[in-house]
């Protein structure tokens, strides 16, 4: 099991980013389910339609589901959100170390090229 109770350091439930399906709008073609290794949905087989089961394993800025809607029906937050959190937080020093350990990685691979 994958552990998305933090990103980047910051307690996930403090960040109010995730999906919201518009039942009226929702088509029930189940792409977000799909889509969403996160398991962020699941499909509600009596209404035909996806819901929102777990929004805080949504991946903080990530849309994919709601660029992928046929119907439109997938809406998310401001993306000020994410980035008030960023400079809240200090998430940027959290990244920069994080690249630090993995400059290894990136001078591997690129040798490959």
């Amino acid at each position: 099991m994958k552990d998305y109770d933090h990103w980047f350091g910051v307690p996930r439930r403090e960040i109010a980013w995730y999906p919201k399906v518009d039942p009226a709008k929702c088509v029930g073609c189940g792409m977000c389910v799909a889509i969403c290794g996160r398991e962020v949905y699941s499909y509600d087989f009596a209404d035909r339609r996806s819901v929102v089961v777990k929004p805080y394993n949504c991946l903080v800025g990530c849309t994919t589901c709601s660029n992928l809607c046929p119907a439109g029906a997938i809406e998310f937050p401001s993306i000020e959100i994410v980035r008030e959190a960023i400079k809240k937080h200090g998430v940027f020093k959290v990244v920069k170390e994080k690249l630090k350990e993995k400059v290894g990685d990136f001078v591997e691979r690129a040798k490959k090229y």
